[in-house]
């Protein structure tokens, strides 16, 4: 496939506030290296559990399904602690999944924050902890990924085709940009 047929859908959330009901969602349509298609949208429940669903719908339900190559989702959650299970996300999309994040998850942080504000912790662990994380390098810093649906190998040349400057594809850094704009009447902050 040319590298100008590639299609990527980045997903990030918008800046929100904990004691808000639900977090709107972004997802970028983006032709490599960063032509951006179209943009999709959904609401997720902050700290919730409906993350997987409401993703697989936002995206199943668009014009732009059968069209992505892959998904690029900035973390493991969206809405806090609001957990996406990867496997299950590919899997009802036909999509295979990268999740980036900037630092190295720190689980012991991450399990001890779960069990203070969460009754049923050991499943957002569960959910957490299902794919091996990998460390890609950049031209810049590491990033670490999650995959679902590709090998690392895939991986990588997916992150290249789609990373423009800096660490993070530009699906992810346009949804950055768009929910933050949305929300915040412009966007701010390093992506």
């Amino acid at each position: 496939m040319a590298k100008d047929q590639i299609r990527a859908i980045g997903i990030d959330d918008a800046p929100f506030d904990f004691s808000e009901e639900k977090v709107m969602v972004i997802g970028s349509v983006v032709r490599a290296p960063n032509y951006l298609e179209g943009i999709l949208s959904s609401k997720v429940q902050v700290d919730g559990n409906d993350a997987t669903e409401k993703l697989s719908e936002m995206i199943s339900e668009s014009r732009f399904s059968d069209q992505a190559n892959v998904l690029f989702i900035d973390g493991a959650a969206v809405g806090g602690f609001n957990l996406i299970d990867f496997e299950e996300l590919s899997e009802s999309t036909k999509i295979p999944s990268i999740s980036i994040s900037r630092k190295e998850p720190d689980f012991e942080k991450i399990e001890l924050a779960l069990q203070h504000h969460f009754e049923r912790w050991d499943k957002k662990l569960e959910i957490l902890k299902k794919g091996k994380i990998y460390e890609i390098e950049t031209e810049y810093k590491s990033i670490y990924i999650q995959k679902e649906g590709l090998d690392i190998k895939e991986a990588r040349k997916m992150i290249e085709d789609f990373t423009v400057r800096g660490r993070l594809p530009e699906p992810i850094r346009i949804s950055h940009m768009v929910a933050s704009g949305v929300v915040k009447g412009e966007s701010k902050g390093k992506v």
